[in-house]
Formats: structure tokens, C-alpha cells, sequence
């Protein structure tokens, strides 16, 4: 087989294994193994150089796919640029990839009169009746009248006015598709697509058109959805079977009877049915998923061979005698699984990246502590990082009072640390006489060194940054093991796909006594009400929180409404009868933390705040949590804010106060809250309603920039994949055997188009 490319000048290319330079076309044999090179050259440059297995070399030639777009039939260099610019469009592949938003049935034409308020597209036939530009420069539009046998349908179009104008005849018959609406109770199709209508418009019309996105700049260049079609036809024909070369293995194919990858884009873009479609698009969302998967369990696989760990052998006096003697409760079987698992992590010599989800309250603090007596145990030091002074705070005065009868020095490192106490902290790092030091960002700085860092906790990982994170692993010769706790429970779906690559694990048990939190819903109309059941709950001792919605695009809005809120609260519950605090972002942040403190030392009765309180803050004699405006929050954040009560053993109540309209999303918000405290159950709630790319700590994964397959309605499908993806990897990590070598050439040729979410 020869590969011919034709340059300017002769060029000598360096073969495989150094061995010498070859001519351009030889082939070379590195021991018994024959090598093809695959040259691809454009205008006399050669501009890549792949060595192919000769099992996969029938493909090596320059693909059609690789063109410029401007080479197609019927675009030219004009249209090209605006493809370029507008869609992203360069080459034939691009195209090609470019699927179609939905398809239509050329030959269904319905009556004008056919159009109800529940139609959403419709495609009609009708003459021209009437054209006309309306308004002046600001507020223009063109409006045209359709007329049929049944009814008129009106057109209006807001932008590319004079270019449609010019394309427009009145008197002509015309086919107009669009999506229908009224005005002033007369149907509307706003920037409709449309052509003139012959004999030859219906004739050899596929059984569904695609329609496909587009742009009014390119609308403008007779390139609307329909016309992108016809330039999708005139590609199909000029591409074969080897140009859309098969990437996942034969036997998965015929296991899950899925169809070839070039029947699938042919059968994706122009369907000879519905079931045709249906099988193509199941083939391209499987392919989506499953090569996602297979990145996500080699970088895994990648991880634990390149990482070094310290090696906790044993488990020793320490951690047996905390869990013997000192333990205040009996621990859930979720958390001694996570304590199982991470035991077995931590003695594999390899580095640790767990995620440790747990919902509200479900003792996630008590599991970092055994795992850092574990390391103390043998012979490491462990930090807990977490994202705010009152958070580190808290953390450090719980983990104090737990080991206050055991010989483990453990210290606070603050930004707020004296410069005297830093010091002493300092020595105590160096010559291992603190075993466990609690703070902020303050712990990351440099300055800090530890004697023998074994072990790493992270709480609320999505509020520290990668390069943040990473200047922990620099402060031991070989890199802690890094454990990353989050209350925000991620989605079983989302985690499986985002953070595939990480170990992960589920702590969804409440400890014992433990009530579950009451939620009700009630309007602003019922406030005194409310304000009656916060006073009954002070007098019986306990403690209340009202929240308000910071509006992140307006923080002074969000001020005024709060302080507004805390005037009207304060009427409510006149001083001196009753002690309010407030806490907000524009408050110095000393200010805030005297403020806080005054509440969890019950020296206030309401804390009045927006949602700077969300995480983490723990004041057990708190019952009643009352979040106004409760329509504006996310689920994860409602879920959030509940989790500040029903901390005590005392029965706790969150109450969400609306405006009276709501919008049916709004209003399912509240009635997923009202219905279950498990964050598990929200998660996917909030996952079904939001869509993954709004989920927080998302919006970056390059995992989930699926092109047809959905986390939320392809659940099955994604299960599947990851099945295949690690059966395969299982038993062949090199992708070496002859059926997955299609598999590794795709990978290869597609590395570095993707960015993969780490969380570690």
C-alpha cells in the first residue's frame, strides 16, 4: 500500500525506535512488528506524522473529513468564514458534527387554521399576501401576511430585514415552517423558515428534514436551519464507511446490537424512519458515555501507578484507644465503611484521593478524625483545612473537646493568629509535637512546614482552587493522602461521570437521636404566624435563624432588602425582651465573626443573615431555620440552610416563606423540600430540574460536554457504558489486543480536545 502526499522539497522523517531516517513513504519494521506512517500534508506541508498498527492501516490516508469547509459544494469562501465564526464550523468533520435540532415531515403541510395556543411547530403552504416594514430605528420590524384557504398567518421578522425583504415576492406561494405563537389573538410565526413553493419542493424529501442551529447573521446568508440541511446532503455522499472509522470494540456492538458509527451519522442526520433515528442516536449517546468512561478509568488507572503514598501499616494504640474509650456515640455503618475503605486506600503505597460525600449532619467530622489518628498512628501528621475562621473554629473546638483526654497535640492556624502563637505552632509542626493542626487557607502559605505530613482533609473542596490544593502535596517528600469532604451531596449519576477519575465515597446515614427536621411551606400573607411560632420556640430557650437571598447581581439590593428584613424583625421582637444579631458580606469580617459568636453562645435569640451561614455553622440549640423569599434559592442551598438545625436533640422546623405567585418550577423546588430531608433524593431532584451544567463545581467538567447524551435521562445507558469501559480496561490496561486497537487510535488522535475535571 502506498501513501503518496506531494510537497515542495523532499523531506526525511525520523522512524519509530531511532532507528535511521527514512525516505517519505517507506515503511519500517521495528522488530517483528510492521509500522506504517501515516502522513498528513496540506499545500506542501507535511502537518502530522502518526505510526499506525497495520491492523488499522487500510485508514491511513487523508480523510475527506480533515477539508476545509470553504471546499464544499455551495459554500464558498464568504459562507465559510461566517460558519467559522458563527458556528464553529472549519472543516467537513465539523460539519458532520453538527447535529440537527429536531426534524420535521417535509410532506405533512397543515391548515393556517390548524394553529391552537398548545401548537408548538407547525409547517404551512400559503400565498403572500402582504409585506410591510414597521416602526422606525429602534423597535423595526417587518411583518408579512401568509394566506391560505383556512386562515392567515402572520410573519414578523425583528432582524436581517433588509436581506429578507429582498428574498421575499408577494403574490408567490410559499412553504413556512416556524414556532408558532399570538399576537393580539392572531397566530404568529416569528423569524420563520421559509422557500418558495414548486411541484419540485416536495419531491424526493426525505421522511424527516433536519433542521439544525443556526444564527440570524447566517440566516442572512441563506444559511437558516433547513438551508444547513442541504449542505449536510451534499457532504453524506462524498464521505465512505473508513472516512467515520469504527472506535468501539465488535463485540460490544454485536452485544448490544448497536449500529455501525457511519450508519449512525448517516442515519442521525437524514433517518429513512423514526426507528432508524432512534438507533442512531442510542448508538452516538452509548459511544459518548463510553468513551468517557474509558478516559475516566485510565487516568484512575494512571493515578494510582504514578502516585506514591505513604504506607499506614497499622492500626494502632491511638485510634483503637479514641475508639474504645472516647467515642461519644455508636458509629453508623456508613461511617465505618468510609473508615474501611480509606483504611485499605491508605495502605497500598499509593497517594489517596477520596471524595467523602455526606449529607447534613451525618457525622463526616468523627470519620477525618479516626483517619488522622490512623496516620498519627503511624508516625504522620494530619491538617484540616477548611474555608472559613469560623468553620476552622468550630472544627477545632469539637476535635479539642473529642481528644481532650488523649495525648494528641492539635493547634489552630488562622489568618487571626498572633504572630507569638504562629511561632510556637511552628516549632511544634517541625519537631512532630503537633500531630494535628486545624485552620484556613493560612495552612497552605509556604511558611508552614510539617515535620512528616501524612494526611490531608479538605472540607468543602469546591471552595479552594486545583493550585491551592496542590501546595499541600509539596510539603512532604512523598504527597499526603488527601481526603476531600463535601456537605453538598453530589448526585450518584454526576459523580459516576464528573468525578470517575477519584475515589469516592457515600455516607447517607444520620447518627443516632438525631430528629428529623419538619418543613413547611407558608406565604408572606401568614408572617405574624410564623413570627408567633419563632417566639413560642424562644421561650421555650431555643434559637432561631432568618435567612435572606443574597442576589449575587446586585449586592447592594441584596443590603437593602436585608437590612429592611432586619427592621422588620426587630419590630417583631422589640430589645430588650429580645437580642438580634445580623451578619452580611459588606460587615468587616471581625465584626461578622463577634456577631456569630454571640449566637452560638446563645447570648442572641435570631440570627437575622444572608446565606454566609450556609455551611458549616453547627449551634445545636438552634431549632427554627425561617428562609424568606425562599422561591429564589436552588434546592442544594435550601437543603444547605436546613442542615444549620435539627443539629441537637431537639425538634427542629425550617419554614419557607413565598411570595404568593410562584413559577412551576419554584414551585416544585418547595415541594421537594416539604417532602423529604434526604440530599440524596434533592441531588437528583436538583440535577432533573437544573441540568448538569448549573450543578456547582460543574460548569467546567469537560465530562460532561455531551453533544447528545443526557446524565439525567440516559441513566441506563450510562451504567452500561461504564460497565464495558471497565471490563475492558480490566483485562486489557494497554488497549493492546487486536479488537480495542480501533479504540486506542481514537483516544490518541482525540487527546487534548477534551479537559477532564479533577477534583485533587
Amino acid at each position: 500500500m502506498k501513501l503518496c502526499v506531494v510537497t515542495k522539497s523532499p523531506l526525511l522523517i525520523k522512524p519509530h525506535k531511532s532507528a535511521k531516517q527514512v525516505k517519505l513513504n517507506d515503511c519500517y519494521t521495528a522488530g517483528q512488528q510492521l509500522l506504517y506512517y501515516y502522513i498528513f500534508a496540506w499545500q506542501g506541508s507535511v502537518t502530522e506524522i502518526c505510526i499506525l498498527h497495520p491492523s488499522i492501516v487500510q485508514t491511513a490516508r487523508p480523510s475527506i473529513l480533515d477539508s476545509p469547509i470553504e471546499y464544499l459544494k455551495g459554500v464558498g469562501p464568504l459562507r465559510g468564514d461566517m460558519l467559522k465564526k458563527e458556528l464553529g464550523i472549519f472543516s467537513f468533520r465539523d460539519l458532520l458534527e453538527h447535529f440537527p435540532l429536531r426534524h420535521i415531515d417535509k410532506t405533512q403541510v397543515s391548515p393556517i387554521a390548524a394553529i391552537t395556543p398548545a401548537t408548538e411547530f407547525i409547517q404551512v403552504a400559503g400565498v403572500l399576501v402582504q409585506v410591510e416594514t414597521i416602526g422606525e430605528k429602534y423597535g423595526k420590524r417587518m411583518v408579512a401576511q401568509l394566506k391560505d384557504k383556512t386562515g392567515v398567518l402572520e410573519l414578523v421578522w425583528f432582524q436581517g430585514i433588509n436581506w429578507v425583504q429582498k428574498m421575499l415576492e408577494p403574490g408567490k406561494e410559499y412553504l413556512v415552517f416556524g414556532r408558532t405563537g399570538f399576537f393580539n389573538g392572531r397566530p404568529q410565526i416569528t423569524h420563520p423558515e421559509l422557500e418558495l413553493l414548486s411541484a419540485q419542493t416536495m419531491d424526493g424529501k426525505s421522511f424527516l428534514e433536519p433542521v439544525y442551529p443556526t444564527t440570524e447573521k447566517l440566516k442572512a446568508r441563506s444559511l437558516n436551519g433547513r438551508q444547513i440541511g442541504k449542505l449536510m446532503a451534499a457532504l453524506l455522499p462524498q464521505i465512505s464507511e473508513r472516512d467515520i472509522a469504527e472506535n468501539i470494540p465488535e463485540s460490544i456492538l454485536q452485544q448490544l446490537q448497536l449500529v455501525s458509527r457511519y450508519k449512525a451519522y448517516c442515519n442521525l442526520h437524514f433517518p429513512p424512519s423514526v426507528d432508524a433515528y432512534d438507533k442512531a442516536v442510542e448508538r452516538l449517546k452509548f459511544e459518548e458515555f463510553f468513551i468517557a468512561q474509558v478516559r475516566l478509568q485510565l487516568t484512575r488507572l494512571e493515578r494510582h501507578k504514578q502516585s506514591r503514598g505513604v504506607v499506614f501499616e497499622k492500626v494502632g494504640d491511638l485510634f483503637n484507644d479514641f475508639y474504645a474509650n472516647h467515642l461519644p456515640f455508636e458509629l453508623t455503618g456508613a461511617q465505618k465503611r468510609v473508615i474501611r475503605e480509606i483504611r485499605l486506600d491508605t495502605a497500598k503505597g499509593h497517594q489517596m484521593n477520596r471524595l467523602l460525600q455526606g449529607d447534613v449532619g451525618s457525622g463526616k467530622t468523627i470519620v477525618a478524625l479516626l483517619c488522622m489518628l490512623l496516620a498519627a498512628d503511624n508516625g504522620c501528621q494530619s491538617c484540616l483545612v477548611a474555608p472559613t475562621e469560623i468553620l476552622a473554629q468550630q472544627h477545632y473546638n469539637g476535635l479539642q473537646e473529642l481528644l481532650k483526654e488523649m495525648p494528641v497535640g492539635i493547634k489552630l492556624l488562622t489568618g487571626s493568629t498572633k504572630k507569638k502563637e504562629r511561632k510556637i505552632i511552628a516549632e511544634g509542626l517541625m519537631d512532630g509535637s503537633i500531630l494535628i493542626l486545624v485552620g484556613t487557607h493560612a495552612i497552605i502559605e509556604d511558611t508552614v512546614q510539617f515535620k512528616n505530613l501524612g494526611f490531608a482533609v479538605i472540607d468543602e473542596q469546591h471552595r479552594f482552587g486545583v493550585a491551592q490544593r496542590a501546595q499541600l502535596w509539596k510539603k512532604a517528600d512523598i504527597p499526603p493522602h488527601i481526603l476531600v469532604m463535601t456537605a453538598t451531596p453530589i448526585p450518584r449519576t454526576l459523580a459516576m461521570t464528573a468525578y470517575g477519575d477519584l475515589d469516592y465515597s457515600i455516607m447517607d446515614e444520620l447518627p443516632p437521636g438525631r430528629q428529623p427536621i419538619t418543613t413547611v411551606h407558608r406565604f408572606e400573607t401568614r408572617r405574624a404566624s410564623v413570627m408567633d411560632f419563632i417566639r413560642d420556640e424562644i421561650a421555650k430557650g431555643r434559637q432561631a435563624y432568618i435567612i435572606y437571598p443574597l442576589i449575587e447581581e446586585s449586592e447592594s439590593l441584596s443590603y437593602e432588602d436585608l437590612m429592611q428584613g432586619y427592621e422588620q424583625v426587630k419590630s417583631y421582637f422589640p430589645e430588650p425582651a429580645y437580642s438580634i444579631s445580623m451578619v452580611h458580606g459588606r460587615m468587616p469580617a471581625e465584626q461578622k465573626d463577634t456577631n456569630m459568636q454571640r449566637f452560638v453562645t446563645h447570648n442572641t435569640n435570631i440570627m437575622v443573615s444572608t446565606t454566609v451561614i450556609e455551611v458549616g455553622v453547627n449551634v445545636p440549640n438552634a431549632s427554627v431555620m425561617v428562609v424568606e423569599s425562599a422561591e429564589k434559592f436552588g434546592l442544594s442551598q435550601l437543603h444547605q440552610l436546613r442542615g444549620r438545625v435539627g443539629r441537637g436533640s431537639e425538634k427542629s422546623y425550617c419554614i419557607l416563606l413565598t411570595g404568593v405567585k410562584l413559577s412551576n418550577d419554584a414551585r416544585e423546588r418547595i415541594k421537594i423540600m416539604c417532602a423529604t430531608n434526604d440530599g440524596f433524593v434533592i441531588a437528583e431532584k436538583d440535577l432533573e430540574l437544573r441540568g448538569p451544567g448549573e450543578i456547582d463545581g460543574t460548569k467546567q467538567s469537560g465530562a460532561l460536554n455531551f453533544r447528545l447524551a443526557s446524565i439525567v435521562n440516559d441513566k441506563g445507558l450510562l451504567d452500561t457504558a461504564k460497565y464495558f469501559a471497565e471490563q475492558i480496561i480490566s483485562s486489557d490496561e494497554g488497549l493492546d489486543a487486536s479488537p480495542n486497537l480501533p479504540l486506542k487510535n481514537y483516544l490518541i488522535a482525540q487527546k487534548g480536545k477534551t479537559v477532564w475535571s479533577k477534583i485533587s
